[in-house]
């Protein structure tokens, strides 16, 4: 909230008398020589954790992990920062937070930090924080955000219990802690304040947050306020963050991204019943499913095929079975939910007429029920003349569906799949 008059007055004296005090988080904290330094190297440690998490060397443990080191970094940033470690302590009896049991959840923690790290504008990082909060990871709250500080500190605001605390008596607000609504809507009220005695604070968020703790923890008052204009102040930042959220909530595209992704997950879990080596896509192959990532139980090596002829291509196939005996590749298919096919048609080419496609023997295009038509008129036409005899096939949705457990309890080999599949063109 803006404060004006008299108690505008009284909190500039107080920031002037917290700024002299030696013993105030300005001179012992923000001052300090060895800050910015702790900067790099808490980068590096938020780096280590994404690192481990995408490639699944992370592990089920705070413990001795990546994250332990980098959050143990943070709360050794003298009194402002300390038990900024405690949140994410496993909590047995809660099971919280829930990014160590949970692979889904790992990853969408790993990739909120990967997006902060990587972004360079406020709204990058709040639509980060918009998408991890509607993960509801269990027990994972803005006390993440400590992380954020360190990565973007002009954007992100430091949050723990004597923060929220000083912030609410300076302003009359009612933030809540393991909220991220009520942490967003904090944050625009403290760069309104920052931005009213940004003379006396800094560019640096750091500043303005050493000062809402020492005020939270008791060391300074809080100017007395109109209570009622400072809640009302809050309830209106809070809506609009809570508006902002509802607008970015997902829509039908990332509905068509949560279809596609179950699609492979079919077929995935299919081949491997079967018996197959199962190579999941490239670039989708960290994807969440199942409470684990898409590629769980999968190939991750292509190798015998390297510097064939389109090989590349070949990885961005959607899904893959191989023959264990002969590591060949035995069957293929692409996934189109809604999109054009005609990438996938030439990635397809470039298995069946290369060195890769010697014993490939079943090609599917995978596609909602009601798409065979057009899946067809798309087949037809004098581009695909090379793809005629192939014998590519369509799958249904429906009938991978209703099949899939008779499929990998009775089947052998590709002859089910084919069973339920038609010929194209």
């Amino acid at each position: 909230m803006t404060i004006s008059g008299g108690a505008s007055g009284r909190l500039r004296y107080s920031i002037e008398a917290w700024r002299a005090d030696p013993g105030a988080t300005y001179r012992s904290w923000f001052l300090w020589e060895e800050r910015l330094k702790n900067f790099r190297s808490i980068r590096r440690g938020i780096e280590q954790v994404v690192r481990q998490i995408e490639d699944g060397s992370f592990g089920n443990v705070y413990k001795g992990s990546s994250l332990e080191v980098a959050v143990k970094s943070v709360a050794e940033q003298r009194q402002i920062f300390k038990g900024a470690d405690h949140a994410f302590l496993w909590k047995p009896k809660l099971r919280i937070p829930d990014i160590y049991e949970d692979a889904g959840n790992q990853l969408s923690f790993g990739r909120f930090l990967d997006t902060c790290a990587c972004c360079s504008t406020e709204q990058q990082l709040l639509d980060a924080v918009h998408a991890l909060d509607r993960r509801r990871i269990k027990g994972l709250g803005p006390a993440a955000a400590n992380l954020l500080y360190f990565l973007h500190p002009t954007i992100a605001v430091p949050f723990n219990t004597a923060i929220v605390k000083g912030y609410n008596a300076v302003t009359g607000s009612k933030v809540k802690l393991g909220s991220w609504p009520d942490y967003l809507a904090m944050r625009a009220g403290v760069l309104r304040l920052n931005a009213q005695h940004r003379d006396l604070l800094s560019n640096d968020l750091g500043a303005i947050a050493g000062f809402m703790f020492d005020v939270g923890a008791g060391r300074y008052p809080a100017p007395p306020l109109d209570e009622a204009e400072g809640i009302a102040v809050w309830e209106s930042d809070l809506a609009a963050v809570r508006e902002k959220a509802a607008a970015q909530a997902p829509g039908p595209e990332a509905e068509t991204d949560r279809t596609h992704t179950e699609m492979q997950g079919l077929l995935r879990d299919i081949g491997l019943g079967l018996g197959y080596d199962v190579w999941i896509a490239a670039n989708d192959r960290n994807r969440a499913y199942g409470g684990g990532r898409l590629s769980d139980g999968c190939t991750g090596d292509l190798r015998p095929f390297d510097g064939s002829a389109g090989i590349d291509a070949v990885r961005l196939i959607d899904v893959l079975w191989l023959g264990k005996r002969d590591g060949a590749i035995h069957a293929a298919f692409e996934v189109e939910h809604s999109t054009s096919i005609y990438s996938g048609i030439v990635r397809m080419l470039d298995l069946a007429l290369g060195p890769c496609g010697n014993l490939l023997k079943g090609i599917f295009l995978v596609a909602p029920d009601a798409r065979e038509s057009e899946v067809r008129a798309q087949m037809a036409r004098p581009a695909f003349a090379a793809v005629v005899g192939l014998d590519v096939r369509y799958l249904a949705y429906g009938e991978l569906e209703r099949h899939r457990e008779s499929i990998i309890r009775f089947g052998e080999g590709l002859k089910a799949i084919r069973s339920i599949s038609k010929s194209l063109p």
